[in-house]
């Protein structure tokens, strides 16, 4: 077992809205709640990131009529992504899935709270303007590498890596353990390959069990 003090798995918004039947919908994103559930005991630590979106945040469609989910905007001179409504507060969807074991998870990081602007990272707001406390937090724990997976690829979990990356950790990509949204065809793909030029590790799950 790996049971290593100085590393850590982080699960990227494993939640009912990001899952088949949610709001935001990954392909195929609950299969990777399985892969999680194998992965956490052979970990000291294990942190899960939640997306926590107040109803009227800014990112959400709903907020920009005529816009739909989907229509990129500019909101305060920068480019946002419109979504469905999604991960609200306190709502079903904004749940962890179900089937996800929460007892194995020793830290919840919850991200995009601030209606002004998006969070994709478990470490920073999309501006890098405000921090999760994430970084800090390991750091007090001596941790120097995590091993990454959740939802989605393209979205979260690259936003995740490449902020853990540039704070300095070593990052491990459990690659059979994320699924992409792919608004266009190819993002997943295109987010790989940023994630592996940015020096991020790839990995299976079976290499850790």
């Amino acid at each position: 077992m790996m049971k290593d003090k100085n590393t850590a798995l982080l699960l990227v918004d494993l939640q009912n809205d990001f899952c088949p039947g949610g709001a935001l919908a990954v392909e195929e994103g609950d299969q990777v709640i399985a892969i999680a559930n194998r992965l956490m005991p052979y970990f000291h630590t294990v942190i899960a990131t939640q997306d926590w979106h107040p109803s009227h945040h800014k990112s959400f469609a709903s907020q920009h009529s005529p816009h739909r989910a989907g229509d990129i905007i500019l909101l305060h001179q920068k480019p946002q992504i419109l979504w469905p409504d999604h991960c609200v507060q306190h709502s079903y969807g904004a749940q962890f899935h179900p089937d996800l074991n929460q007892k194995n998870i020793h830290k919840i990081i919850q991200k995009g709270a601030d209606p002004n602007v998006d969070s994709y990272s478990a470490f920073y707001d999309n501006h890098h303007l405000k921090n999760t406390g994430l970084t800090e937090w390991l750091r007090k724990k001596s941790i120097l590498a995590l091993y990454v997976m959740g939802l989605a690829t393209d979205y979260c979990v690259q936003y995740t890596c490449l902020d853990a990356i540039q704070d300095h950790f070593r990052v491990h990509l459990v690659v059979d353990g994320c699924r992409g949204v792919n608004l266009k065809p190819k993002d997943t793909d295109h987010a790989l390959s940023e994630m592996k030029n940015k020096g991020v590790q790839f990995v299976h799950s079976k290499d850790i069990l």
